[in-house]
């Protein structure tokens, strides 16, 4: 089974002081530590599992800067085949769409039973460029995928659903799949694999290369742009309660009627 691997190289922002750059569209990142996307590691781990039960190849692929190799290196080191990156000045400010159309041009090329995606990316959240991906290939998706079972010419997956519920489907092959996190748990990386990985070649490709025109990508092509990013303001502190229940309740519906809520 050929498998295309699609991750992204994020910044970790989770315990880290956030800044708004002085462009107001985006987060300063010279300070932050930079890694494969939480989903997108997640789904690598997946790649590598169903080569190791079913043969075949892993392709990772990533539309980034050079610094984004560092997140490409892991994946060789993983158990992924080969390496991937597109990278061009004029990518940048590419919104979901045009990524996806950029990964397009070049994956269409390429030989694949299943692509593989994070559910979301960590720094946007968009959820968007997996589905965007399958639309353009002209092929099958299922996203917040939390199982999965080859069998033959389909892949039997288990989806997350809202309120608990879990969905069960088959999907025909050649498919795309966008994982959710625990769908197993991601193996640690050995001094060896490190090595090899080292040495591997990544395929750089660039604007030419995958035949699109500046006018195609970045903000120009986008169907999304951001106008303006912000730290929400923090707003009255948290009031505690005090007295016993029927008091209690009594303030409770009393602060609700105020707020017109009831």
């Amino acid at each position: 089974m050929n498998i295309i691997i699609c991750v992204k190289h994020v910044p970790e922002t989770a315990e880290a002081e956030i800044a708004i750059h002085s462009s107001g569209k985006k987060i300063k990142t010279e300070d932050l530590v930079f890694d494969i996307n939480e989903w997108d590691n997640y789904a690598l781990e997946e790649a590598v599992q169903l080569k190791e039960k079913h043969e075949g190849s892993v392709t990772a692929i990533t539309v980034g800067s050079e610094a984004a190799d560092s997140t490409l290196r892991k994946c060789l080191a993983r158990g992924a085949d080969k390496a991937i990156r597109l990278t061009d000045k004029a990518f940048e400010g590419s919104d979901s769409y045009v990524i996806a159309r950029i990964l397009h041009k070049v994956i269409q090329d390429l030989p694949f039973e299943l692509i593989l995606t994070g559910a979301q990316a960590g720094d946007d959240g968009y959820a968007q460029v997996g589905v965007v991906l399958a639309e353009l290939l002209g092929i099958p998706h299922a996203t917040m995928v939390k199982k999965v079972e080859p069998l033959k010419g389909f892949v039997k997956v288990n989806r997350e659903l809202e309120g608990g519920l879990e969905e069960i489907m088959e999907v025909k092959l050649p498919a795309l799949l966008a994982t959710q996190t625990g769908i197993n748990e991601p193996r640690y990386i050995s001094i060896m694999g490190i090595r090899k990985a080292m040495k591997k070649e990544i395929q750089v490709l660039s604007l030419k290369d995958v035949g699109l025109t500046e006018e195609e990508v970045g903000e120009s092509g986008s169907w999304i742009t951001v106008e303006k990013m912000f730290i929400p303001p923090v707003e009255k502190k948290a009031e505690i309660l005090t007295g016993g229940v029927d008091e209690i309740t009594t303030k409770v519906v009393e602060t609700l009627r105020g707020k017109g809520l009831i």
